[in-house]
């Protein structure tokens, strides 16, 4: 699922950069497709460029645990309300509920890419921070050791202090895991 991460972090920071938006899903969701689906599955690890092409569609690209597209162009079934933010991010919060669904968003506005999971933002990328796309991989090891991914959530504890990582210029970490990840970095001085 790295890999995976990579790919949508990738494409996302490249999408927000030049002010555009887009929501992708990885995992299970209820949706209602708003296009005909012209667009054969593919496995968006092989193919970014078609991925990025999709994303600006109006609507949803939904993809398997794999990266096998799903779908695109879809409204996504949302029961959640973000106060002061649009559909997209009722859609993410709504279907990052569904256990072991990630949902990336893309905004055009902020120009940042949002991850949430469990229906709770986790991670905020600035698309503008400079040489934030050469930090892909990092923030990707982050991602998983965050237990995001498909190591667990006990690689926190394990894979942060081993590999190393720190926080991110233009990477923001929220809720319950900045709490962990700056517990493990006091451990790691000696407070």
């Amino acid at each position: 699922m790295e890999k995976l991460n990579e790919v949508i972090l990738e494409v996302g920071i490249k999408v927000a950069r030049r002010g555009e938006g887009g929501l992708v899903i990885v995992g299970n969701c209820k949706y209602k497709p708003l296009v005909k689906q012209d667009v054969k599955p593919f496995n968006v690890i092989d193919n970014p460029k078609l991925l990025e092409s999709l994303i600006l569609m109006d609507g949803a690209v939904v993809l398997n645990s794999s990266g096998i597209l799903e779908v695109y162009g879809a409204k996504i079934n949302s029961n959640n309300i973000l106060p002061n933010f649009g559909t997209r991010h009722s859609a993410a919060i709504s279907a990052s509920m569904n256990k072991g669904t990630t949902a990336y968003i893309i905004s055009q506005e902020d120009k940042k890419v949002k991850v949430f999971y469990s229906g709770k933002l986790i991670l905020q990328i600035d698309s503008l921070e400079k040489g934030i796309e050469k930090k892909v991989s990092e923030i990707s090891k982050l991602f998983e050791s965050m237990g995001f991914g498909t190591l667990g959530f006990l690689g926190a504890s394990v894979l942060v202090p081993t590999l190393g990582i720190a926080l991110i210029p233009g990477v923001i970490v929220f809720g319950g895991v900045h709490y962990i990840i700056n517990q493990i970095k006091n451990f790691e001085r000696g407070k």
